[in-house]
């Protein structure tokens, strides 16, 4: 798989989605969820000072579901939760895949105050297909994020300026 680097830093756009029944999570934590999971995943692909192009290109989608929409072969209300990270092709390798489990995991039951809920959170790796990654009407491959890492280096070098 092929990375796209800006001097040391890969181009990352992940995208985060969290599944978890309404009440699991204090009402106000949703932002605080987005942030440290979108820090979390940008670790696990290398980004260890995340600058506004990864801050302002990772979302969180944190979907509050009904009790009732969860469940498991034995339980109608299952307290569980679901962690899916789309990334870019080849942003993690097998060090940061383990690493954004855990980090994901440990994050979602701190949160909720229920440390037992790590054994019921469940986390969806998905790295999108070349040229599956859509964003202002581009459909992103190799090609798009070389050009994209381009655009940013340039940028950074002229705000160093």
């Amino acid at each position: 798989m092929t990375t796209v680097i800006v001097p040391g830093k890969e181009i990352t756009m992940p995208m985060i989605d969290v599944y978890a029944p309404a009440d699991l999570f204090p009402a106000d934590a949703d932002e605080k969820l987005g942030n440290e999971l979108t820090h979390a995943v940008l670790r696990a692909e290398g980004v260890a000072e995340p600058g506004p192009f990864h801050l302002d290109n990772t979302a969180a989608f944190v979907h509050r579901l009904p009790t009732t929409a969860i469940s498991t072969a034995n339980t109608a209300s299952a307290r569980a939760v679901r962690v899916q990270i789309v990334t870019p092709p080849g942003s993690l390798d097998r060090d940061g895949q383990r690493q954004i489990v855990r980090e994901a995991t440990a994050i979602v039951a701190g949160i909720a105050g229920d440390p037992a809920l790590a054994a019921r959170t469940w986390v969806i790796l998905t790295e999108a297909a070349e040229g599956g990654w859509g964003l202002a009407g581009t459909a992103f491959g190799v090609e798009e994020f070389t050009a994209l890492a381009r655009q940013a280096a340039q940028a950074k070098a002229a705000a160093s300026s």
